[in-house]
C-alpha cells in the first residue's frame, strides 16, 4: 500500500509541475517567492521550505537549488548517520543561468547575474556577476548595467507589429565573441 501512495504522490507532483507555472509551484513546495519573479525551474530539492528568493528573481530552466549534502550518507559511527541541512536565500533583482547549480548554505545578495552552467559553492556579495564551476566573481553588475543599457537594442526601438523571428533578426547583434587565448601561466 505505501508503494502505491507513494506512486500517487509522484504523479500528483509530475501532474503540478506540468499545469503550474513556475511560481505558483515553487510556493506550492513551500519555497518563499517575493513579488515580480520569473521561475522557469521546478527543482527546489527535498528541503524546499529552506529557500527564500527575493523579488524581480529570474530563475531560469536547469537550475538546481540544493539544501543538504548528500555526501553526509558516507559516514556512520553509533550514533548512525550524519546529515547537513542549510538554507539558500536568493536577495532581489538577481538573474541565475541557464542549469547552473545553487549548493547549501549560499547567500546570493542584491543585483547580481550568475551566467549559465555555473556551480555556486560560497555566498554571492551584492553588485557582482559570476560564472564557472566552482563559480567566481568575473565582473560588476554596474558596468554590466551600463553596457546593456548603452549597448543594447531596447524595446521601444523593437516593431512589436512584426513576426517574433524578424524583429529578432532586426536586432541580431552580427558580430561574433572575441577568441579564446592560451593562459600560460
Amino acid at each position: 500500500m505505501n508503494r502505491i501512495l507513494y506512486l500517487i504522490k509522484l504523479l500528483k507532483d509530475q501532474f503540478l509541475k506540468i499545469t503550474m507555472a513556475g511560481e505558483k509551484y515553487a510556493r506550492h513546495v513551500g519555497v518563499e517567492v517575493g513579488e515580480n519573479c520569473r521561475i522557469l525551474t521546478t527543482t527546489f530539492g527535498s528541503e524546499p521550505w529552506l529557500i527564500k528568493i527575493g523579488n524581480k528573481v529570474t530563475i531560469t530552466s536547469g537550475v538546481r537549488i540544493v539544501t543538504h549534502d548528500g555526501s553526509t550518507w558516507l559516514f556512520e559511527d553509533e550514533k548512525g548517520r550524519r546529515e547537513l541541512f542549510r538554507r539558500v536565500e536568493i536577495g532581489n533583482n538577481v538573474f541565475i543561468g541557464f542549469n547552473s547549480i545553487i549548493l547549501p548554505g549560499v547567500k546570493i545578495e542584491d543585483n547580481v547575474v550568475i551566467a549559465a552552467g555555473s556551480v555556486v559553492t560560497k555566498s554571492v556579495p551584492k553588485g557582482s556577476i559570476i560564472g564557472g564551476n566552482p563559480a567566481r566573481i568575473i565582473g560588476s553588475y554596474e558596468s554590466y548595467k551600463n553596457k546593456v543599457l548603452s549597448t543594447y537594442i531596447s524595446r521601444e526601438e523593437m516593431d512589436f507589429s512584426e513576426p517574433y523571428r524578424d524583429r529578432v533578426l532586426k536586432a541580431l547583434t552580427k558580430d561574433f565573441k572575441p577568441f579564446m587565448v592560451k593562459n600560460d601561466s
